[in-house]
């Protein structure tokens, strides 16, 4: 017999489950998703023992509770996304990255070193330029793309596709664009040596970035 199978949220920290069902209530019990089974346990009520002998939740209630909770605690513990430089500072950087969603965040700003977040929307890139006294370090968390680099504008012959655990190195002097090539938005942190933009920088968009680079060139 064949069952028509579902997949629900996790309910001690709404990830996706490891194991899928046909009925979360009654006919087959819940598991934990591999994010509770191999880290931290994010509700009172996860299980303690991992013995394939999980309880099942006996009614909508129950389940849509821990589900509430568990919701309410990864927001509250959502990061306030500014510029924490120049102070020691320490932060879960593949969480921040997907939480972002202006195109340019300054994260953290230092005398020698920058971090920003960026997130490049469907169809967007982040532009073509070229940074002559610094080098660039740039990895993707999420989506996919093409990183293309040249030593003139009107020749870029190095280009590879890139997704999420990728990591780009962007030698002093080289024309750069990175292209959103996905169906959602491009995640990714860059690391510039020594800093490229001012202190607390926030682009909304695209077009709020090139402007302010116009002004600033002038």
């Amino acid at each position: 017999m064949y069952h028509m199978y579902k997949t629900y949220l996790c309910p001690y920290c709404i990830h996706t489950p490891m194991y899928e069902s046909d009925n979360m209530y009654n006919i087959c019990r819940i598991y934990p998703c591999h994010h509770c089974m191999n880290a931290s346990i994010y509700h009172p009520d996860f299980p303690k023992q991992f013995d394939n002998q999980y309880t099942p939740f006996t009614d909508k209630t129950e389940y849509d509770s821990i589900l509430d909770f568990s919701r309410s605690e990864k927001d509250n513990s959502m990061m306030e996304l500014k510029d924490y430089g120049p102070e020691s500072f320490v932060v879960d950087i593949e969480e921040v990255t997907k939480q972002n969603n202006t195109f340019r965040t300054a994260l953290w700003t230092g005398r020698h070193l920058q971090l920003t977040l960026m997130s490049i929307n469907v169809g967007e890139d982040i532009g073509l330029e070229i940074h002559p006294t610094l080098d660039q370090f740039i990895r993707i968390e999420e989506g996919q793309g093409i990183i293309q680099m040249g030593d003139r504008k009107d020749r870029l012959d190095f280009q590879k596709k890139v997704h999420g655990d990728f990591a780009i190195i962007i030698p002093a002097g080289k024309w750069h664009n990175l292209i959103n090539t996905g169906n959602k938005p491009l995640k990714l942190y860059s690391i510039y040596a020594p800093p490229q933009h001012p202190r607390g920088t926030v682009h909304e968009t695209k077009a709020i970035a090139e402007a302010a680079e116009a002004n600033h060139c002038h």
